[in-house]
C-alpha cells in the first residue's frame, strides 16, 4: 500500500501531460507534490507498448516547434526534455504528404512558411497570393497567444477574438481554389476537423508549430519518463494504480481525495488533469451552482478512432520520412460522418523505423475516425493491464473486420502491403476510454466550437477555490497545447507575471 503525507501543497489527479508538467514546475518551486494515476503507466497519450517485441506508440507521433524561437522550444529546455528525447527531423519538404484515392499526386505540407509555399506552387503555380494569405492568417491568430509567444512582450492579449473564427471559411476567404482549400485542410485529423465547428485558431496553433519544425519522436513515452525522474528527483511523489474514486468537498473547496483502495490523500491545493466531466462526476456537487454542475456534465466531445498497429516483415517496406493524410472519399471536413456499411473514409499514417541506419520501417499505424456508437453494445465491459478481461467474441470480431478493411485500403496506396505485414494489433474507442480516461474515447477531448465559443470554453480556474483543472481540454491539445494548458493552470498557483519571466528566461 502506498505511504503518502500526512498533507501535500498539491494533489494531482492524472498523469497525463498536463498533471506531469504542472508537478514539475510546482516541485520546482519548492511545493511538495503528490501525483495520483490510475494505470499501470504514467503519461496519458504519451504512453506505448509493447506486442511481438516491437514498441508502439499510442497517441503521439510528432511533434512541432521545437527549434530556437519557436513555441515549444523555451519549454523543453526548461523542463530538460531538449537534450533528453530523441527525435529526428521530418522532411523539410514534406513532413506531412496529403493524397487522394482518385489523384495521383502527393500533396506536400513543407516546413519554414516560404518553404511551404513553394512547395505547393508547384501544383498549383496561380494560387501565390492565396497561399501567402494562408500563412499570414495563420501568423496573424498566432500572434494573438502570449504562453505562444514567449520571446515577445505583451501589455494585453486578444485571444478571445480569435475563438468565433471558423477554419473552413476562413482557409476558403483566402483561395477560391477548392482542391487547394481541400489541401490546407488536409492534416486536421489533428484535430478531429468539422466544417461546421472546427475553429481556425486550433487550425492556425497546431499547423504554425509544425511548419516551424516537425519532428518524429523515436518513442513518445521518453517525455514521460524524463519528468517522472525529475519530479522525483525534486521529491515529488508519484502513484500509480492509485485511481481516484471520490472528491470530499464543502461548497467552497476540496478537503481530501478517496481512492479505490479507500486511502484519502490530502492537500491544500488539487489540480484535476482527468476529462472536466469525469472531474465532476467524482465531486460532491451539493451547493454548488447547478447551472456549472450541468454545463461540465454535457460537454460535447470530440469523436473517437480506430486504430491499427502493425508489425512490418523486416526490409520490406520502404521507410518514409512523412506523415501521411489519404482520403477515401469525399471532403476533408466530412470524414467523420458515415454510414456503419461505409465506414472508412479517410486514413492518418504513420511508419517508423528502428534506427536511421535502415531505409525500411518496422512499423506502421493508420488511424480512421470511428464513432462511440459503433462500439457502444460493448461498453460495459473494461479492459486494461490492470484491470484485464476478455470482451465478446462478436466485438473480436468486429476488430478484425475493421481491420481488415484498413489494411485493403493500405494495399491500394502501396500496393502489395499485405505481404509487408508480420503481426497487427486494433484499439477502439473502448481502448482509448479505458486507458485515456476520456469519455466515449474522444480523440482530443472537448469538441470547440466557433459557432459557441463560449459554451466549450474551459478555465483552468474552477468555482472551487482550491481546484485547478489542466490537461488538453482547457486550451488545446497535443504536446504543444496541453504544455500551455499547464502553464495556464500554474498561473493561478504561482502568478501570471513570476511564471512568464521565468519561462522568458529559456526561450
Amino acid at each position: 500500500m502506498p505511504r503518502f503525507k500526512e498533507e501535500y501543497d498539491i494533489v494531482i489527479i492524472g498523469s497525463g501531460l498536463g498533471g506531469l508538467l504542472c508537478g514539475y514546475v510546482l516541485a520546482e518551486e519548492g511545493r511538495s507534490v503528490c501525483i495520483l494515476e490510475k494505470n499501470a503507466q504514467i503519461g496519458g497519450n504519451l504512453q506505448t507498448f509493447k506486442r511481438d517485441k516491437v514498441k508502439f506508440d499510442s497517441g503521439v507521433h510528432y511533434i512541432g516547434g521545437l527549434d530556437k524561437g519557436q513555441a515549444l522550444y523555451p519549454f523543453f529546455r526548461y523542463f530538460n526534455l531538449l537534450d533528453n528525447v530523441e527525435k529526428e527531423l521530418l522532411d523539410k519538404d514534406a513532413y506531412d504528404v496529403i493524397s487522394f484515392e482518385d489523384d495521383d499526386v502527393h500533396y506536400p505540407h513543407a516546413q519554414g512558411y516560404e518553404n511551404f509555399v513553394q512547395q505547393l506552387l508547384k501544383h498549383f503555380p496561380k494560387e501565390e497570393e492565396g497561399l501567402r494569405k494562408y500563412c499570414e492568417e495563420i501568423r496573424r491568430i498566432c500572434e494573438k497567444f502570449e504562453w505562444y509567444n514567449l520571446n515577445k512582450d505583451y501589455s494585453e492579449t486578444d485571444e478571445m477574438s480569435t475563438f468565433s473564427l471558423g477554419a473552413k471559411e476562413v482557409i476558403a476567404s483566402c483561395t477560391g481554389n477548392q482542391k487547394l482549400q481541400q489541401i490546407l485542410a488536409g492534416s486536421n485529423l489533428l484535430y478531429a476537423g468539422e466544417g461546421e465547428s472546427s475553429p481556425f485558431y486550433i487550425h492556425a496553433l497546431i499547423i504554425d508549430s509544425y511548419i516551424g519544425s516537425a519532428y518524429k519522436l523515436k518513442h513518445s513515452d521518453q517525455i514521460s519518463k524524463q519528468l517522472r525522474k525529475d519530479i522525483k528527483k525534486m521529491g515529488g511523489d508519484i502513484f500509480i494504480d492509485s485511481e481516484v474514486t471520490k472528491i470530499h468537498n464543502t461548497p467552497k473547496r476540496i478537503d481530501y481525495v478517496e481512492l479505490a483502495g479507500g486511502q484519502k490523500v490530502s492537500g491544500k491545493q488539487f489540480i484535476s488533469n482527468i476529462h472536466p466531466t469525469q472531474t465532476f462526476k467524482l465531486l460532491n456537487t451539493e451547493g454548488l451552482r447547478k447551472v456549472n454542475v450541468n454545463r461540465m456534465m454535457q460537454l460535447e466531445n470530440t469523436t473517437s478512432s480506430f486504430i491499427l498497429y502493425i508489425k512490418l516483415k523486416p526490409d520490406t517496406f520502404e521507410f518514409s520520412n512523412s506523415n501521411r493524410y489519404h482520403f477515401i472519399e469525399g471532403d476533408v471536413w466530412s470524414a467523420h460522418k458515415y454510414e456503419p456499411d461505409n465506414w472508412l473514409k479517410a486514413l492518418a499514417i504513420f511508419n517508423s523505423r528502428p534506427s536511421t541506419n535502415t531505409d525500411y520501417a518496422h512499423t506502421l499505424t493508420a488511424m480512421a475516425y470511428m464513432k462511440y456508437d459503433d462500439v457502444k453494445k460493448w461498453e460495459n465491459s473494461f479492459n486494461t493491464t490492470l484491470s484485464e478481461s476478455e470482451r465478446a467474441e462478436e466485438y473480436v470480431q468486429f476488430k478484425k473486420e475493421k481491420a481488415e478493411e484498413i489494411i485493403e485500403a493500405l494495399c491500394k496506396i502501396y500496393p502489395g502491403f499485405d505481404k509487408c505485414i508480420e503481426s497487427w494489433y486494433t484499439a477502439t474507442p473502448l481502448t482509448q476510454r479505458d486507458y485515456i480516461g476520456t469519455i466515449e474515447g474522444g480523440l482530443y477531448g472537448i469538441k470547440k466550437d466557433f459557432n459557441a465559443p463560449v459554451k466549450s470554453f474551459i478555465s483552468a480556474n474552477t468555482k472551487l477555490e482550491n481546484l485547478f483543472l489542466t490537461g488538453q481540454n482547457v486550451i488545446l491539445h497535443g504536446v504543444l497545447g496541453v504544455t500551455i494548458s499547464a502553464m495556464v493552470t500554474c498561473q493561478f498557483i504561482l502568478g501570471k507575471k513570476h511564471l512568464l519571466d521565468k519561462f522568458k528566461g529559456f526561450a
